[in-house]
């Protein structure tokens, strides 16, 4: 496939530039309705916190059709006064562009990427096109660790409702700390920053052609950072809002996706977690604070409803690569009343690394594998649900650490499994 940076009109924007010091980008797909605020934040921030820097913002987009690359060229932040702003204020260009390649944000990026190494750029950050929580201080809090401090890679730390990012916190989270042992809270947050070397080095690897390019790049580059010890760190950026979700999107394929694509990168770096015992904080940057969230609407009904179809559906298949003890464990749920609904961390541990197992061992067809976690995860949401009902924020948060010291305590048992 031809580099981007090989397209005429590319190169004429490079060459016009010639070089960057910041490079923020931007991936979108009709993004026409909510691109335009992310933008002058955007702009906004540089001017204010990096006024001395030579910018540039690229938009790289995946076949928009409402007019979202417009938009971009459309979208400027005139009136600096209007922002407490009054100082001169280094140039600031746009280059929105189509990518090319299998169609998913890891093909955005890539392009994103590319133009950063050929304009020479020290810092990059990128973030979501559907923004509506993103302020101009998202792009000081991305951008001044690597700058400053010579961090490699910076990490967002949001605040959530409790019971949203449920894939992060009861698998992502928990999996990525216990194996590379690094707390980083939000490792496929989406908003980050990273330096031009971090930059280089993701183009140098061969995955553009892969499901990373599809959908897994987040937890691609986040384990990608940690795993080949570049200097990481996080920035707290407040509320994440954003577009809501496709409520009707399919769970089970979205499990496949982002735990599929971390089951991959144990593969691939399998020589690495072994060597690693217990996790240690990273820096966080950014003044701390609490913010007013999205109520998140839960049907426990059928929550547990769907967990107990799977149970009678799929327990011969689980049989096959999960203990027997914790087979039995599950079926004996189904005779629970719902306020007594409950999956221990410990069972759930074992489940998480039973299927990380059986993926590595090519027990079943990878996909088939993945999706039939999808009750089981709902399941312990479930079970989430009922134990926090009248727990706070901060209790919460300590019960997800636990949950991540019981992945830790466990990984030998994985180490030991795993051939």
């Amino acid at each position: 496939m031809e580099s981007i940076i090989e397209r005429k009109e590319i190169q004429d924007s490079i060459e016009k530039i010639r070089e960057a010091d910041i490079l923020v980008g931007i991936p979108s797909y009709n993004n026409a309705g909510t691109i335009g605020h992310v933008v002058r934040a955007v702009q906004t921030g540089l001017a204010k916190y990096f006024p001395d820097m030579k910018s540039v913002l690229v938009n790289s987009d995946g076949g928009s059709n409402d007019g979202t690359m417009e938009v971009v060229q459309n979208t400027a932040v005139d009136d600096f006064q209007s922002i407490l702003f009054t100082h001169r204020v280094s140039p600031f260009f746009k280059i929105a562009t189509p990518y090319h390649g299998i169609p998913g944000k890891g093909s955005a990026f890539r392009t994103i990427f590319e133009i950063a190494r050929a304009l020479g750029s020290k810092a990059c950050a990128v973030l979501d096109s559907d923004l509506r929580s993103i302020t101009p201080e998202w792009i000081e809090l991305l951008i001044k660790p690597v700058i400053e401090s010579d961090f490699d890679y910076v990490a967002p730390l949001y605040h959530r409702h409790k019971y949203d990012g449920t894939i992060t916190n009861s698998i992502v989270y928990p999996l990525t700390r216990a194996l590379y042992g690094k707390r980083i809270r939000q490792p496929i947050g989406g908003d980050f920053g990273f330096s031009g070397r971090l930059a280089d080095f993701f183009l140098s690897k061969d995955v553009w052609e892969t499901d990373v390019a599809r959908y897994g790049i987040d937890i691609w580059m986040t384990t990608t950072a940690v795993a080949n010890n570049f200097k990481v760190c996080q920035s707290f950026l407040g509320a994440k809002i954003h577009d809501p979700k496709d409520p009707g999107a399919d769970l089970s394929a979205m499990l496949f996706q982002v735990v599929g694509s971390t089951f991959d990168l144990m593969e691939t770096y399998t020589e690495v977690w072994k060597e690693v015992g217990g996790s240690q904080d990273v820096p966080a940057f950014g003044f701390q604070y609490a913010v007013g969230l999205d109520p998140v609407s839960v049907n426990l009904d059928r929550m547990i409803e769907k967990f107990s179809l799977g149970i009678r559906e799929l327990s011969d298949m689980w049989s096959t690569f999960i203990p027997q003890d914790i087979i039995r464990f599950l079926q004996n749920t189904e005779d629970l009343q719902k306020s007594e609904f409950h999956i221990p961390d410990e069972i759930w541990v074992d489940i998480i690394y039973s299927f990380a197992l059986a993926a590595h061992e090519k027990v079943l067809n990878k996909e088939h594998l993945l999706k039939s976690l999808t009750p089981l995860y709902i399941g312990k949401v479930a079970s989430f649900v009922t134990e926090n009902w009248e727990c706070s924020a901060d209790e919460v948060e300590e019960k997800i650490n636990r949950l991540c010291i019981t992945f830790e305590k466990k990984k030998k048992l994985l180490i030991e499994r795993w051939s």
